[in-house]
């Protein structure tokens, strides 16, 4: 479980706040393990309408040595707690995230785009974002091996991505 606790922007950028200690004490009484979050809102709207990751980079390098935005940690402590992950499609007008519970197959994986995907599955072609981050880009990945075709036994992972074939 998390526990995102609003705070003012001050007492998060000094990462301070007279209630942070109590609370998570709280926490490891009552719950071990749970994490817990501070945010601020007002902070967290400001990155929000910068508009650009560069953007959101810059304003919080002004504010001081690690300070990030919450809401990324918020979003992945979310996913984690519902055992949630997703995979990417991508075309040359577009990149898609689709959120799936792990353990999903791959036929199943190509249905939450359109049941025709599911009931006509053929193959996958699959290469993790992490790939495309080490090689630069696609036929990066495949000189170097990482470009792979995919059954129907083939369990998604976070982070793939994926071209679906069906007939």
């Amino acid at each position: 479980q998390t526990c995102a606790l609003p705070i003012s922007e001050r007492d998060y950028v000094r990462k301070k706040n007279k209630w942070l200690a109590k609370i998570k004490a709280w926490i490891d009484d009552n719950n071990p393990g749970d994490l817990l979050i501070p945010f601020s809102v007002a902070l967290e709207e400001r990155l929000l309408a910068l508009g650009s990751p560069e953007a959101e980079a810059a304003e919080l390098a002004t504010l001081g040595d690690n300070i990030t935005g919450a809401l990324g940690k918020i979003t992945k402590a979310g996913y984690d707690g519902l055992d949630l992950v997703r995979y990417f499609t991508a075309g040359p007008d577009e990149v898609r995230a689709w959120t799936f519970r792990k353990g999903l197959k791959a036929p199943e994986a190509a249905g939450i785009i359109h049941t025709d995907f599911q009931k006509k599955f053929v193959c996958g072609e699959v290469f993790s974002i992490d790939d495309i981050k080490e090689h630069g880009n696609e036929a990066g990945v495949k000189a170097a091996g990482k470009y792979k075709q995919i059954g129907r036994e083939y369990k998604v992972q976070d982070g793939d991505i994926c071209y679906w074939k069906h007939g």
